[in-house]
C-alpha cells in the first residue's frame, strides 16, 4: 500500500488503523489530522465571502469571493505565497486550499470573516435568512 486514507468513525476503523500500523514497513509515515471542515461550514463561508465581495471594495479594488478567501486565509495565518507566473505577466497563488481546513480552523476562519464584515458594515444574508 503506497497511500491510504482512513477516517476513524467506528471501532472497526480503529482496529483497521492499528492493523495497518503493525503491517506497515519501517519508514512508513503516518499523519494524524483533525476532522475536516463540514459542508455547512463551507456553505456559510462562501455565502459570507459573496456578501463581502458584493458590498465592499478593498483598498479601492472590487475583489471576488475567491480573492477574499485568500485575504482571510492570510488573516488565519495559513501560509499564503505568491510567485510570478511563467511569462512574467502576473502572479500565481501557491496558497493551500480551504478544503484542507479542520473544523476548528474553519470555525476560526468564519469568526475572522464575520468580525471583519461586521466592522465594515457588511449585511450577511445568511444571518437574515436564519432570523426569518
Amino acid at each position: 500500500m503506497t497511500r491510504a486514507l482512513l477516517v476513524l468513525n467506528t471501532d472497526a476503523d480503529r482496529k483497521k488503523a492499528t492493523a495497518w500500523a503493525w503491517d506497515a514497513p519501517v519508514g512508513t509515515r503516518i499523519e494524524w489530522k483533525a476532522p475536516k471542515r463540514s459542508l455547512d461550514q463551507n456553505a456559510r463561508m462562501w455565502a459570507a465571502l459573496t456578501d463581502i465581495a458584493t458590498q465592499v471594495k478593498y483598498r479601492g479594488l472590487k475583489l471576488t469571493p475567491d480573492d477574499w478567501k485568500l485575504v482571510f486565509l492570510d488573516a488565519l495565518k495559513r501560509e499564503v505565497r505568491i510567485v510570478p507566473n511563467l511569462d512574467g505577466t502576473g502572479f500565481v497563488s501557491l496558497t493551500k486550499s480551504s478544503s484542507d481546513l479542520s473544523k476548528q480552523e474553519m470555525s476560526d476562519l468564519l469568526e475572522i470573516i464575520t468580525a471583519w464584515g461586521v466592522q465594515n458594515g457588511v449585511v450577511f444574508h445568511d444571518e437574515q435568512e436564519q432570523a426569518a
